[in-house]
């Protein structure tokens, strides 16, 4: 594990349990992990998932990523291959998002 990660704490399912420790080098470190390469895209889709955490207090769903940022489904599955709401959710520093399995 990083160092950068060795000071944040995690569930058994790898998601941060505070999003307050997150930041842009400990998302960088966990996009790594999901072999993702953060761009431009993939940072406005984290972006938009922190913000629309912050005002709804949970992680946002597929459906609420794509119609909050204009990104398609299959644009979104390009960026974040196989579950990209639970995998932008682990980035972003945020909880399951709900009906993930």
């Amino acid at each position: 594990m990083p160092d950068i990660l060795k000071s944040v704490s995690f569930n058994e399912e790898g998601f941060m349990t505070n999003p307050g420790q997150w930041t842009k080098e400990i998302a960088v470190e966990l996009a790594k992990q999901e072999s993702v390469v953060p761009t431009d895209a993939h940072w406005k889709i984290i972006e938009f998932c922190r913000q629309n955490a912050a005002t709804t207090g949970k992680a946002p769903t597929l459906r609420q990523i794509t119609s909050g940022t204009g990104i398609s489904t299959k644009d979104l599955f390009a960026l974040f291959p196989k579950g990209p709401a639970k995998k932008v959710a682990k980035i972003a520093g945020l909880g399951k998002p709900e009906g993930c399995v």
